[in-house]
């Protein structure tokens, strides 16, 4: 859907844009995570973030993705659990066995399509996690809700989901997430330090208590607040930022960024 605006249209210039942001060498000894948050911009702004913590980790089979609803429609708590997305690097194949596993547990999630349709929070991320690995399959599920305590059941529910289908090992969850939105360098710095400690805390709670408490602009919150519950139930132990800059370390303007994390859950 957001091929050509967020990321180049073109197989050969979008895998040649992500290697652009990759070091020269990359990481020999990748890290077995459990979870993610990457950023979800255009590529010009947060793929050279997206991109280090991705090369930096075991893209699994399984990935269980989650993002913001950015549109308002469909569900409150949407699971698309079959279908194919396509992108310029191919098709990705919704992964209908753990989707339905994970339905089926749920007092939240819904079957639905709708908030999926034009959402790009979940799309942007396909491209990145082809270049790395380019078969595997994904639970999409985005959030229109930010209320705690159901977003804290369906990590439970997810976490249970996956045991049940004996996937632990071969499942990735990944949140979907940009941090402050267009406040002037220095303050989205301040905001967004907050809330990467309590991602890397792995404490969801804290994680709502300071997006609230200091009004941070994070969109994706209500995702990686699952992601922190079900990661933990899965074993977590610990987050790691590999990764933070803002709109304007790449076009100069500093008075109205957006910042980007990349932070990786093992």
């Amino acid at each position: 859907m957001v091929a050509g605006q967020f990321y180049p249209a073109c197989a050969d210039a979008l895998k040649k844009q992500i290697a652009s942001f990759l070091d020269q060498v990359s990481p020999i000894n990748k890290i077995d995570a459990i979870g993610c948050m990457l950023p979800h911009a255009g590529y010009m702004y947060s793929g050279r973030v997206a991109a280090a913590a991705l090369s930096a980790i075991n893209i699994k089979d399984k990935i269980v993705l989650l993002g913001p609803n950015h549109t308002g429609t469909g569900a409150q708590f949407s699971i698309m659990p079959q279908g194919v997305w396509q992108t310029p690097l191919g098709q990705v194949q919704v992964d209908n066995n753990l989707a339905q596993e994970i339905l089926g547990n749920s007092r939240y999630l819904q079957q639905d399509t709708l908030a999926h349709a034009c959402e790009h929070s979940l799309e942007v991320e396909l491209p990145l996690l082809q270049y790395f690995r380019p078969d595997f399959q994904i639970v999409p599920i985005a959030f229109l809700s930010d209320e705690l305590d159901a977003l804290k059941a369906i990590g439970r529910e997810i976490a249970q989901g996956i045991k049940k289908a004996g996937l632990e090992k071969q499942t990735l969850i990944i949140a979907s997430s940009d941090m402050t939105h267009y406040e002037p360098q220095a303050q989205a710095q301040r905001k967004d330090k907050e809330a990467i400690a309590a991602i890397c805390g792995l404490d969801e709670d804290k994680l709502m208590q300071k997006v609230r408490d200091i009004d941070i602009s994070m969109c994706g919150y209500a995702p990686t607040t699952v992601m922190l519950c079900a990661a933990r139930l899965l074993g977590a132990r610990q987050g790691t930022l590999i990764k933070y800059q803002t709109s304007g370390d790449v076009t100069g303007d500093y008075d109205a960024v957006v910042g980007y994390a990349g932070v990786v859950i093992t």
